[in-house]
């Protein structure tokens, strides 16, 4: 299970386990959380009190600082798996539904013809689709694209990198995408 670290203004940081959220608030440095408890550590016992020290773990934190992350110069990392979830598991060539060991990362403009490894030059394909396609463009191919890449925003790019995400935190991000990104239909 992770916790959704954002900035004191809200912006999504990073997704941190549970013991590095107790370290934020040990360190007195969660400003606020939202979301619901998902876990409460005990510690030792106050020597006057007899109080046992206890740290209930929000599912999302907002903790104070200056943000590592600005939503304004944010380039998501590539990776097969964010791919395939930012298209849904559907192969952008023949529209079929897959699951993730069938799918490929479709450059639209192959490397043979200098196409590069970008958001907006990748597309989720099945192999047989891949394979047909070859090192041609969709237009040499005859293969038109049903959806057409974009790069995810910020908000995107964490839920994408995230297969576990609590309903809490999921409603937060959501809340917070573009209104025209695919996610919305997911």
């Amino acid at each position: 299970m992770k916790v959704l670290k954002l900035s004191a203004q809200g912006l999504p940081q990073s997704w941190i386990s549970l013991e590095q959220a107790v370290t934020h608030y040990a360190a007195d440095e969660v400003r606020w959380e939202a979301g619901g408890q998902v876990a409460l550590f005990r510690g030792g016992h106050n020597a006057l009190t007899g109080e046992q020290s206890q740290i209930a773990v929000a599912s999302i934190i907002g903790t104070k600082g200056v943000p590592r992350i600005s939503p304004f110069s944010m380039r998501p990392g590539l990776t097969n798996s964010k791919l395939f979830a930012r298209d849904r598991n559907i192969c952008a060539y023949c529209g079929g539904h897959f699951h993730e060991d069938e799918l490929t990362r479709e450059h639209i403009v192959p490397f043979a013809q200098r196409g590069v490894d970008h958001w907006m030059n990748v597309v989720t394909a099945c192999r047989p689709c891949n394979h047909r396609k070859s090192s041609r463009t969709p237009e040499q191919a005859g293969m038109p694209l049903l959806y057409t890449p974009y790069v995810p925003s910020l908000w995107e790019d964490f839920i994408l990198r995230n297969r576990r995400i609590l309903a809490d935190q999921m409603e937060f991000l959501m809340a917070h995408l573009p209104r025209n990104s695919r996610l919305h239909d997911s």
